[in-house]
Order: structure tokens, then sequence, then C-alpha cells
């Protein structure tokens, strides 16, 4: 994290995460391997832009994916959409909504997403 200086709490941040699925079915790609996402926070008191990229490796594929959002609050919401497949996945289109919210424990958070995506 970076201070901007400009405005009191004014900071810039580049986050990178992992994740694994609590509720995935396997499908087509198969059973999930890992995911991973970059991305860069424009906050004033904790608040502000996102912007970013997810990888997401299955067994038989792989989805790359950019996002852009809002944090308000203890939540951020934005709209995800995937640029490239690859394996299984090489057709893969989608695109859809995501929120951020903490979980109980500290450092860890839960994603939710929704959208549509046709092989």
């Amino acid at each position: 994290m970076l201070s901007v200086g400009d405005v009191p709490d004014h900071s810039l941040m580049l986050t990178e995460m992992e994740g694994e699925p609590v509720n995935y079915t396997p499908g087509v790609a198969g059973a999930f391997v890992s995911r991973r996402s970059v991305g860069f926070h424009d906050r004033v008191k904790g608040d502000g832009p996102m912007n970013g990229y997810a990888t997401t490796i299955y067994e038989n594929g792989a989805v790359y994916s950019r996002f852009q959002g809002e944090k308000k609050g203890a939540a951020t919401k934005g709209k995800w959409e995937v640029y490239k497949g690859i394996g299984k996945l090489s057709s893969l289109k989608g695109s859809g909504t995501f929120v951020v919210k903490p979980s109980d424990k500290h450092g860890e958070f839960v994603l939710e997403m929704d959208g549509k995506y046709e092989l």
C-alpha cells in the first residue's frame, strides 16, 4: 500500500489473493485446482474503485477473467468477464457480477459470483 498524499487516507494498493471454492460441482473442466487474482485498489478512507485479473485452473482447462468494482463499507461489488479460456474451456464466454465480503476469520474473504456463460 502506498499513500497518495493529496487527501487524508488516500492510498493505492496492489493485492494478490488465492482461493478455493466453497460450493463447486465439477463440470466439463473437471476438478478445481487453484484460483489466483491480482487487483489494483484506489481508496480514500477505505472505499473506492478497484480492478484486476483472475486465473482459475481446473483439471481440464483454465479461465482468465478481468473484473472491476467498487468497495463501499465492508463489501466490494462489481462485474467480471471472461477474456480467455484454455483446454476444454477454450471457447468459453461469460460475464456477471460479484460481491466480496470479509468472513469471520481475519484476513479471509468470501467471493460470491453470479453470471452466465456458454461453451
